[in-house]
């Protein structure tokens, strides 16, 4: 019963690949692997002719985030996998016609479980800076002066690195970006900001007073409603994804 589809793959793909009968199903061990070393597998249903992973590929995604979804971006990537590679998703399986081309049908969806499982990069932290380097290009494209990185004093005599203080004629302002891809960075993040903001409290007293912006990452799904009410309490709060509205905020 497995000869004829495993034959197909010696003849045609190559010996990396290899066959046996799991469960009803003719199991393909395949020379791919998932980003921690994991050997991917397909299986092969004889009787409707399609080859799934049986799930497998968004089980493994799903364990590398403690987020019981897949951020928006993820989902906007994975649909464009599904398109690009005529992969249809079916109960949580990636699955793929043979259509009497059972070489091709292996392929599209090994490229494309390899494409899926990489949307865990999504998951980490940006790159040291990018996101602040794309906040300090939106602020050079509004021509608003700004510092990066700057230290103050609190009233604890604490001194706090802020990400950005802008200047405008009508208002300046700091700016504390929060970005991660970790639930429990998350809340030690808001936390620090909430001590920032209440310890630098002073610089809201003056004559010219600063306004405090706790700019939220929200390209992943780890902020709750509780971490954005608490930096309400303290601060206005914008999103990476609405940089107008943060514009706004900066010179209004």
């Amino acid at each position: 019963m497995t000869t004829a589809p495993c034959q197909i793959i010696a003849d045609i793909i190559g010996q990396l690949y290899t066959c046996s009968e799991v469960n009803g199903y003719v199991r393909i061990r395949t020379p791919y692997l998932y980003p921690d070393g994991e050997v991917i597998d397909f299986f092969l249903n004889e009787r409707t002719q399609t080859i799934t992973d049986l799930g497998e590929t968004l089980r493994w995604l799903d364990m590398q985030t403690d987020s019981k979804y897949l951020s928006k971006k993820q989902e906007i990537f994975l649909q464009d996998i599904l398109i690009t590679q005529s992969i249809e998703l079916f109960d949580g399986m990636l699955q793929v016609r043979v259509n009497n081309n059972l070489s091709s049908a292996i392929t599209r969806l090994g490229e494309g479980t390899i494409a899926v499982s990489n949307l865990w990069l999504l998951n980490r932290t940006r790159l040291a800076g990018t996101l602040n380097d794309e906040i300090a290009e939106l602020l050079d494209d509004h021509q608003i002066r700004y510092e990066r990185d700057i230290k103050l004093v609190g009233r604890s005599s604490r001194s706090w690195q802020i990400d950005f203080r802008t200047r405008h004629p009508r208002r300046s302002s700091l700016i504390e970006v929060l970005s991660t891809g970790n639930r429990g960075a998350a809340n030690t993040k808001v936390n620090n900001a909430v001590a920032a903001w209440v310890d630098l409290n002073q610089y809201q007293l003056t004559t010219e007073p600063l306004r405090f912006i706790s700019l939220f990452d929200d390209s992943l799904d780890v902020w709750s409603s509780s971490h954005i009410s608490q930096l309400a309490e303290f601060s206005e709060i914008c999103y990476a994804s609405e940089p107008e509205e943060l514009i706004q905020q900066l010179v209004t």
